[in-house]
């Protein structure tokens, strides 16, 4: 289950309805999916395609999403670093941002127009959904391993355009280790 942590109001949500209740309030939707299907988390793409189709075609439906697709990150992966050093910095897109964890863990960092940074560990049976606009940067845990179901209403949409803010640097996934690290005076 999720971690929701607001860093700044030393403050930490554990419970679903608190997660969704509080990320709801900043655009964002997250749904827990307690009955995770009895997939292998290690099948081959498709496979698990094919087994959450049916929840598939309803984010599809509900969102108006017409592609979908399974992202697999662990620590051997090729360019592992530049493809992180393109995530962990503040950005936005122009769609979108809809994953469902399938395996391991990830840390999306939101930073809301008008409020605190609120970070967003997840982990399998984990949905979330960042609003196209929505200021956010991410990253992986200690495993280094994430495997997700990725929906896109058109991918070309889904292109980082980074704000340059420096707002990201101050903040530490709370998977590595403190959750913030106050800025230098």
């Amino acid at each position: 289950m999720a971690v929701v942590n607001i860093p700044d109001k030393h403050l930490t949500l554990k419970s679903v309805s608190e997660i969704e209740t509080f990320l709801g309030t900043i655009g964002v939707a997250y749904e827990r999916w307690e009955n995770l299907k009895q997939i292998s988390a290690d099948a081959s793409d498709q496979e698990i395609l094919d087994g959450y189709a049916a929840e598939i075609n309803a984010l599809k439906q509900k969102g108006g999403y017409v592609a979908a697709d399974v992202i697999n990150i662990v620590p051997t992966t090729p360019g592992l670093d530049e493809m992180l050093g393109k995530f962990n910095k503040e950005h936005w897109h122009a769609e979108d941002e809809v994953r469902f964890i399938v395996k391991g863990h990830g840390l999306f960092h939101i930073a809301p127009e008008d409020g605190d940074v609120v970070s967003i560990e997840m982990e399998a049976g984990d949905l979330i959904c960042v609003p196209s606009g929505a200021r956010h940067w991410f990253n992986l845990c200690g495993d280094r391993t994430v495997r997700a179901i990725r929906l896109f209403k058109d991918s070309s949409g889904w292109t980082p355009q980074y704000t340059n803010s420096g707002v990201d640097a101050g903040y530490e996934p709370v998977c590595f280790g403190p959750s913030h690290i106050p800025p230098a005076v």
